[in-house]
């Protein structure tokens, strides 16, 4: 049996798979992550309005008080807990990702490896014959 239970198609698959690794590693190896800083920075928006990070402070610091008052309580998990996924969200939205200087070979190189490593990777799981 080769790759993918089918005959045939083991060396195909290698080569497809280190061809796919090599054009994923390249294409994320060239993409620039930059926070983006502002004063009074936006988490999220809400109903139009602009909730900004020291908002999202405000109910985990009650959320952490009512947690350390009473361990139980639910209303404080849900605060502190709400809180901090809306931080975690803020900074994730506030991130821009942005291809890096590169020529169009290396471009073209990256994109052939990539997307003819996924063909190559089709065929080799598809029945020989």
């Amino acid at each position: 049996m080769g790759a993918g239970g089918t005959q045939g198609g083991t060396g195909q698959f290698l080569i497809a798979v280190a061809m796919m690794i090599g054009g994923g590693y390249l294409l994320l190896e060239n993409i620039v992550v930059q926070p983006v800083f502002g004063f009074g920075m936006v988490a999220f928006s809400v109903g139009g309005i602009g909730v900004t990070t020291g908002m999202v402070l405000i109910p985990f610091m009650f959320g952490i008080g009512m947690i350390f008052y009473n361990a139980r309580n639910w209303l404080g998990w849900l605060l502190a807990g709400g809180a901090l996924l809306a931080m975690i969200f803020g900074v994730i939205s506030n991130i821009t990702l942005q291809f890096a200087r590169i020529s169009a070979f290396d471009l073209i190189v990256i994109l052939v490896l990539l997307v003819g490593g996924i063909g190559l990777f089709l065929r080799s799981i598809k029945a020989q014959g």
